[in-house]
């Protein structure tokens, strides 16, 4: 299982026609998720997230590229073909109230995707498949006749859990699935995840703005911005040792537990590039404080700078090696010389 791909995308691209012109919600993702791993993808709101997520399972048509899942490009199969496929990919979303139908109860909920695949061909063997998994996610088995409202964010968000695990999925969306949750929930849902993942072989993509929360359940980390994958790395890597200016911000942003730690956080200014029509360059130049000329002319490829290591950055070696020398954990600044070198400057570790 180690190091085979389950999930390839190829210059992905998802544009939605506005009356300006084309908002570039994905543009020209390349990615890999291997079986068994989860792949977490983090970046600010509408940076692209929950698009990327929902045109990897065509939920969403892409504009062009390619989605394969095992070797196969799925954007190519028939309506029929896709449906079969559904019991290979499925999602978790946000709100699982939203996502809930309030008038079935909770066996009819998780039932519901037997009956539309045919996977059990009569009413006691879907029966037995409910209470086996309504077991395998915590939930007792007097909740099979009680309906949504009757319960809390962590316990609905465990019957979306099973009911997408009921047709034996390998792949699954994680959309953002506890950040409607209190922290103490989250923590028995990541859990729980984590559990599923090791017993059923399951692969993620996990959504989130919260990188805490990545660190913990990821294997390989995904920054976007404004529709785009700038970084892509291992989870080490990206904490220890990021490439791309915007990670190292989003990384500064993260709440320290040390009450006695000073804050070093880095505040981006200037404008927000528009994802309408966006011009050439690098869509963080504008925030970017190491920004050049040739920022704003020319797109930045995404090359691997180190073995598994992926980044979209004009000036991606001049930041490693300032973080050879200091590491981020221990606190940095940050500012420019001349507009031509950056410079990381390490604040005294305590």
């Amino acid at each position: 299982m180690e190091n085979q791909v389950l999930i390839e995308t190829k210059r992905l691209k998802k544009y939605f026609a506005v009356p300006a012109g084309f908002l570039h919600a994905v543009d020209d993702v390349n990615l890999t998720i291997n079986k068994g791993e989860t792949l977490g993808i983090v970046g600010e709101s509408g940076c692209g997230k929950s698009t990327l997520g929902r045109v990897i399972l065509r939920l969403h048509e892409a504009t062009s590229g390619d989605v394969l899942y095992d070797g196969m490009d799925i954007n190519n199969f028939s309506a029929d073909e896709m449906r079969k496929m559904r019991q290979n990919m499925q999602i978790i979303f946000q709100d699982p109230y939203a996502s809930l139908n309030p008038r079935m109860t909770i066996g009819q909920i998780i039932e519901e995707p037997l009956k539309l695949h045919k996977v059990y061909k009569t009413a006691e063997e879907r029966r037995r498949r409910v209470e086996e998994l309504m077991d395998l996610v915590g939930l007792p088995m007097r909740s099979y006749n009680q309906y949504p409202h009757e319960f809390d964010g962590g316990r609905r968000q465990r019957v979306v859990i099973a009911r997408a695990l009921s047709i034996n999925p390998q792949f699954i969306v994680c959309d953002e699935p506890v950040s409607a949750l209190d922290v103490s929930v989250q923590a028995q849902i990541l859990n729980l995840l984590m559990d599923l993942q090791k017993k059923m072989g399951l692969t993620y993509m996990f959504i989130s703005h919260d990188l805490s929360v990545v660190k913990h359940i990821s294997t390989n980390i995904g920054v976007m911005y404004l529709g785009q994958l700038i970084e892509k790395a291992s989870k080490n890597d990206i904490f220890n040792e990021p490439l791309h200016p915007y990670t190292i911000a989003l990384l500064s942003a993260i709440p320290s537990t040390n009450v006695l730690e000073k804050s070093h956080k880095i505040i981006l200014k200037g404008e927000i590039t528009s994802p309408i029509n966006p011009k050439v360059g690098c869509r963080f130049a504008a925030r970017c404080p190491f920004a050049t000329e040739k920022c704003t002319s020319e797109n930045p490829e995404f090359v691997e700078a180190k073995p598994g290591h992926f980044v979209a950055c004009h000036r991606w070696q001049e930041v490693a090696d300032g973080f050879s020398l200091y590491p981020f954990h221990c606190g940095l600044q940050i500012f420019i010389n001349n507009k031509t070198h950056l410079t990381l400057q390490p604040f005294l570790c305590r």
